[in-house]
């Protein structure tokens, strides 16, 4: 098994570069939230980054929500389908 196919992620410094693109490209996005136009609705909406922290809230939300009660509803006994 030494002659198995190396994949893009394999390699941590491609792990490193891809993370650093994400990071670069939310400064970037985060530098030019001031130049953008916003017609607001509530007055928190007109807060920088205020977009990025809900997404970002909703996001670990959702994941604790299905970890913690979704998952112990859905989960079957070991030997369920057997």
């Amino acid at each position: 098994m030494a002659d198995q196919k190396k994949h893009l992620f394999d390699n941590p410094k491609n792990i490193r570069l891809v993370l650093y693109a994400l990071f670069a490209t939310l400064l970037l996005l985060l530098a030019l939230e001031p130049l953008v136009d916003k017609h607001p609705y509530f007055p928190w909406e007109e807060w920088p980054g205020f977009y990025a922290i809900f997404g970002f809230v909703a996001c670990v939300l959702l994941v604790l929500a299905a970890k913690y009660i979704l998952r112990p509803l859905m989960k079957r006994d070991e030997g369920y389908y057997d």
